[in-house]
């Protein structure tokens, strides 16, 4: 939208992160249908290399990128060229995963993972297109973006989720709170550069949860709690704000008065919005989500991420990781700060923040993974 008057920023992190919350909305419509071919692990994935593809492409018009990808041999070229951008970045997570990388570009089969994404991918835009028409009802090219988004929702009324969307406002409602993470900026009392939202912020957790996870040859349970527990883990934050950690410690007690207040307003607000067989998941993500928790002969039950490493690491037992998500969570915070000081915004607040975070991992280990080798990347 880099050529339209908007009211806001759009950038591609905070649409794969909106993508990823549609996708969870689709994804468990078709698993209670019993869909068989759903497969959470594929769209996991599935989300993270498109977003690496357009993370490269974003400056590439709609029309043009589509023009390309009719075209089968020019559309080859261009995945090949991205393979070669992005391949010392995955080498670390094993060759496996980078070769479904490679064909998931190169397959052309159909089935319900990619239709999910890409009516979740389409839905994403949809919600950007609304406040950029309201703000440009006269634009040039508003009829014909509009025409367009109207031909293409039609492709997916076979999904059950498109049809809940439709019918119900509450499922409708949840997907547009969720993209209000997108106005909600981090660090909004520090000058910083790039700036991030909220929104896109839970995108990198999920991500970094998800590569860690494969990194301990998790369960696939286990990759997607952890991947979606990172993606909602700020969702109450759409109620609160973004409350900046030197706040939340400045009086005692007051980040146990905020967490109580969360889970009140979840209860009031964001979990009427849901069908009532989502809750216990839901409230798993954004309640515990700094907990490691096991399901144990039907019990919630609060472990170590060695333990789970160890003896939990099957799905049965529904495994997550809550400590490597908070490791995820801190991380993300520290590229953040560690970013805007390389952009030459310096600020005591980021260098304290990095040196805090990196000193708080010093030595630490997170199943079985030292987590200062991370932090030891950056000098």
């Amino acid at each position: 939208w880099n050529d339209q008057i908007r009211p806001a920023e759009f950038t591609e992190l905070d649409k794969h992160a909106h993508k990823m919350i549609i996708v969870y909305v689709l994804g468990k419509f078709e698993e209670e249908r019993g869909n068989e071919s759903l497969n959470w692990t594929e769209l996991i994935e599935g989300g993270i290399f498109e977003f690496l593809q357009r993370t490269v492409l974003t400056d590439l018009k709609p029309q043009l990128y589509h023009k390309i990808r009719a075209d089968k041999a020019k559309y080859r070229q261009l995945n090949d060229w991205i393979f070669s951008q992005m391949s010392d970045c995955m080498t670390p997570f094993g060759d496996e995963f980078k070769s479904r990388f490679v064909a998931y570009f190169r397959d052309e089969t159909k089935n319900v993972n990619t239709r999910i994404l890409s009516a979740a991918h389409f839905l994403a835009t949809k919600w950007e297109f609304n406040i950029i028409e309201r703000n440009n009802p006269d634009g040039f090219e508003i009829p014909e973006i509009k025409a367009s988004i109207d031909k293409i929702q039609e492709k997916f009324y076979d999904l059950n989720g498109i049809k809940q969307l439709a019918l119900y406002s509450g499922m409708r409602n949840f997907v547009e709170i969720c993209g209000q993470l997108r106005f909600q900026q981090r660090w909004s009392h520090i000058y910083r550069y790039p700036k991030t939202s909220v929104l896109g912020h839970t995108f990198l957790v999920a991500l970094f949860s998800y590569l860690m996870s494969l990194r301990l040859d998790a369960c696939e349970k286990r990759k997607y709690n952890n991947f979606f527990g990172g993606l909602f883990h700020d969702l109450p934050e759409v109620l609160t704000r973004d409350i900046i950690t030197p706040v939340k410690m400045s009086v005692e007690g007051l980040s146990e008065i905020i967490k109580e207040y969360e889970k009140e307003e979840m209860e009031k607000r964001i979990f009427k919005m849901l069908p009532a067989h989502w809750h216990e998941e839901m409230r798993l993500f954004t309640e515990n989500e700094f907990k490691s928790i096991v399901l144990i002969r039907g019990r919630r039950t609060e472990v170590c991420s060695d333990a789970i490493g160890n003896k939990y690491n099957k799905d049965k037992y529904s495994p997550i990781d809550g400590e490597i998500i908070r490791f995820c969570d801190h991380a993300c915070a520290f590229i953040e700060a560690y970013m805007s000081l390389e952009y030459g915004i310096k600020n005591k607040s980021l260098k304290k923040a990095v040196r805090m975070i990196k000193k708080k991992y010093s030595g630490v280990k997170l199943a079985g993974m030292d987590a200062d080798k991370f932090f030891s990347q950056f000098k």
